[in-house]
């Protein structure tokens, strides 16, 4: 039966008695009312009156619907959600079989199939009983109850006052929105705090009549929403039915918080250097702007290592921005310390990490990225850093970018971790380093203006005297103008032009035209350039997508000649030759150098693009240097040594005619792409450089290679051919289980360099995951030898991780070892 009330006439309170409605039962005894749409109206109308709203039949278009959560998701509002808002003029929705009313108890009773919606609280069972005194709704036989945050409350009784949320409740079953579930023998809700007693909690499914593989059941579980913490009293830890772990009191955050002060998941590893090492963190969330998390680190051959990390945001007008210092310190003994003795590290040894990023405007912004530390050994042995990390760059940054302009002032401090005597092994400072570019807004003569200014000052050590210093100040402008046009035919031309100027002022810097010596004045030199760009697309449409042939030709005349070995090399060091820059107007990779002479590029394109979302492009080009000086050939020396140039002076365009480049980008479909580039020489037709990356994914089975190939560069002292290959596969075994496996071949050596193979399995509660990783490099110099390790980790819903992993602090896991790509 299914009825609809409206309110009748209220008092003062607001409250309806339900002696209005006018129906008359003898005291003490409880009678039947055949006229079922009059005792419907009153059982509403009752209930109405307790919560103080209209009350209509119900209307399951208006339910809010519940929807599926992510396994391990983060939870608003707590494990069992954010506190529903009771909107009172919201209406109730009823619907039963039978109502009954006894005037004795002040009760009425619906039974049947009795449905009750309010709020998008959703009330089912075989009966409610309504007692007015009390101004509870009590359902039972198959009660459930579906919250609007999701959870699902089912029970054999179940008490619930006026407004849906204070209950209390017998033989409990909750299964909360992101399906953990609480079993209890009752359960008491006030307010924001539910106490269960003989509870039992998991986040993961039972299956097959099989205990869930984890769960935690305790005498007394509270969860207080206001506080976001949920605590056990006489608790256990299960596994698969089997208690491991008891513990008289525990208590963890609620799964909606972000950050609340607390001890997190201790990490326990080993070590050669360093034996067995214990890291408890201390979390302090001091206030929702800034923390400190205290983790010092106990290791059994060298003590105690203090650490600390602070974190800041700030907001102070239009500055907004977030910054961090890390600190690292620890009482050295340096008998200690492995290898010979060094009374230098005795004492007191650390460091300090210190990062930073500040919105100062709507178009500038300023940060820092420095480190300070005792000596350069200190952060390495405690693998703060990667081992193989050669050299600390320190920098600060200020950056303004706006709809036309760019402007970019940063300071850099470089300095050696390995000092080992050789030119690398220098300091060196930009004090800074300016970079400004600038797009006129309006066509000047039907095309684009624009100018670019660098400006840098630079001081390191010189390379032929020990303990001197040099200094290079220099600032280059240019200006530049390029229009595109297109003829009736189709044929696209793209004029442009330059103009740019350079002066530097040199003390005491290394000559490259002569290494060893001193280089001392000022040098200006100043390059004119101009050319087109020439291309005839070719278009053809089938069936199965788009062709497009295209031709392109450039023709770039510049000043013969200007004085690249008159200055130093700092910023135009690395050439790499490929599709990438064959177009460009100027190759070399900074300002330092400069191409010069006349120039000629050639290429072929093809691009396909599939109907059906596949794409192809292919290129392939060459370059000419037809006359003036060829820059390329005349890379200077950056020291004495025989094999340290400026830059590599076989980089494919050294010779008149240079290597063909080659290039491919495939992607057939989703499921797989590959891009290839290569380098040949243009006489001998060998291969010279090569670099090929393939990825496939194909349903249950992604698989990714690299490989590289450099040829022989006697020049620069690489004597044989050079070439690896790293590769990735990876299988997902089932739902839960997946393994991949990883290697790195040097194949001209015959050796592996590195490989690892990892096995994870994830369910709706439990992450783990199982690493073993190996490595064959060997460098003593550098105190790298052939390694294992094996890295154990777990994931618990909503109670964390713990990760075990012998040689944790190994070089191949350190923060900032760079990608094995």
């Amino acid at each position: 039966m299914r009825v609809m009330a409206r309110p009748m006439g209220t008092g003062s309170s607001g409250r309806v008695s339900c002696a209005r409605l006018g129906v008359v039962v003898s005291a003490g005894s409880r009678r039947w009312v055949n006229c079922r749409k009059l005792l419907a109206a009153a059982f509403v109308l009752c209930l109405m009156a307790v919560i103080g709203r209209p009350v209509h039949a119900q209307d399951p278009s208006i339910v809010t619907p519940q929807t599926a959560q992510p396994a391990f998701p983060r939870t608003p509002g707590g494990l069992f959600g954010p506190s529903p808002k009771i909107d009172r003029s919201q209406p109730l929705y009823l619907q039963g079989d039978e109502l009954i009313y006894d005037s004795t108890g002040n009760r009425v009773t619906a039974r049947g199939n009795v449905e009750i919606f309010f709020n998008n609280y959703i009330l089912t069972a075989d009966e409610v009983i309504y007692d007015r005194l009390a101004n509870t709704l009590t359902a039972r036989g198959n009660a459930t109850l579906k919250e609007p945050n999701g959870n699902v409350v089912r029970s054999d009784q179940l008490t619930l006052t006026d407004d849906f949320r204070d209950g209390f409740v017998q033989s409990l079953s909750i299964v909360s929105r992101d399906n953990s579930r609480i079993t209890a023998r009752r359960a008491i809700r006030r307010g924001n705090v539910t106490e269960f007693e003989d509870g039992k909690f998991t986040p993961c499914k039972a299956k097959d009549g099989m205990p869930p593989l984890w769960c935690i059941t305790a005498a007394r579980v509270i969860h207080d929403q206001s506080q976001a913490t949920i605590t056990y009293q006489d608790a256990q830890f299960e596994i698969l039915g089997v208690p491991v772990l008891g513990l008289p009191y525990f208590q963890h955050p609620d799964p909606s918080v972000k950050r609340k002060s607390g001890f997190l998941a201790p990490e326990l590893s080993t070590s050669h250097d360093l034996g067995f090492m214990a890291e408890v963190p201390y979390y302090f969330a001091l206030a929702p702007n800034y923390d400190l998390l205290f983790h010092p680190m106990y290791t059994t051959k060298q003590g105690v290592l203090w650490q600390a990390d602070w974190r800041h945001r700030v907001a102070f007008g239009d500055i907004t921005g977030q910054y961090t210092v890390k600190m690292a310190a620890i009482d050295q003994n340096f008998r200690d310390l492995p290898g010979t003795p060094n009374p230098g590290l005795d004492g007191w040894r650390g460091s300090v990490e210190t990062k930073g990023k500040f919105s100062l405007a709507s178009w500038w912004s300023f940060g820092w990225d420095v480190t300070f530390e005792s000596d350069d050994t200190f952060r390495r042995f405690y693998k703060l850093d990667n081992i193989l990390q050669s050299d600390r760059v320190n920098s600060v940054y200020l950056r303004g970018l706006g709809e036309r302009s760019y402007f970019a002032m940063t300071g850099y401090h470089f300095g050696s971790l390995l000092f080992d005597g050789t030119p690398t092994a220098s300091t060196s400072v930009v004090h800074p380093v300016v970079d400004w570019n600038y797009v006129v807004g309006q066509p000047v003569a039907g095309g684009e203006l624009s100018w670019n200014v660098n400006a840098y000052s630079l001081t390191r050590e010189t390379t032929y005297a020990a303990g001197q210093r040099g200094t290079v100040s220099k600032i280059s402008a240019d200006t530049g103008w390029r229009r595109r046009l297109t003829d009736r035919i189709g044929i696209t031309y793209t004029p442009f032009a330059n103009l740019r100027g350079d002066v530097y002022s040199l003390e005491d810097v290394n000559d490259p035209a002569n290494p060893g010596t001193a280089l001392d004045g000022t040098v200006s030199r100043g390059v004119a350039s101009a050319g087109v760009l020439v291309a005839y697309p070719w278009a053809r449409h089938d069936a199965g997508g788009s062709h497009i042939v295209e031709p392109l030709g450039q023709m770039i005349v510049r000043t013969k000649r200007t004085g690249n070995r008159a200055v130093p090399d700092e910023d135009a060091r690395s050439i790499v030759f490929d599709d990438t820059n064959l177009f460009e107007v100027d190759k070399f990779s900074g300002y330092d150098r400069i191409e010069t002479g006349t120039r000629a590029n050639v290429g072929l394109q093809y691009t396909f693009q599939a109907n059906g979302g596949g794409y192809a492009r292919l290129l392939a080009g060459q370059s000419f240097h037809l006359s003036g000086t060829n820059p390329f050939t005349q890379p200077g020396q950056a020291s004495t040594a025989a094999t340290d140039f400026d830059f590599n002076p076989a980089s494919g365009l050294e010779t008149r005619q240079s290597d063909y480049v080659l290039a491919a980008y495939l992607s057939p479909s989703k499921l797989f792409r590959l891009i290839g580039q290569a380098r040949i020489d243009d006489t001998s037709m060998t291969l010279r450089r090569a670099d090929v990356f393939a990825q496939a994914d194909l349903g249950p089975l992604f698989a990714q290679a690299n490989y590289a190939f450099t040829s022989a560069q006697p020049l620069i002292g690489i004597n044989s051919d050079q070439q690896d290959i790293h590769g990735l596969l990876g299988f997902r075994l089932t739902d839960n289980w997946s393994v991949i496996g990883a290697m790195r071949y040097d194949i001209d050596s015959g050796e592996r360099i590195q490989d690892s193979i990892t096995l994870r399995y994830a369910d709706e509660c439990f992450v783990l995951t199982a690493a073993y990783t190996e490595t064959f490099i060997t460098d003593p110099a550098r105190g790298l030898n052939p390694d294992q390790t094996v890295m154990l980790r777990f994931e618990l819903k909503h109670l964390g991780g713990v990760r075990y992993k012998t040689d944790v602090l190994d070089t191949f896991f350190a923060p900032n070892q760079p990608s094995a790509n």
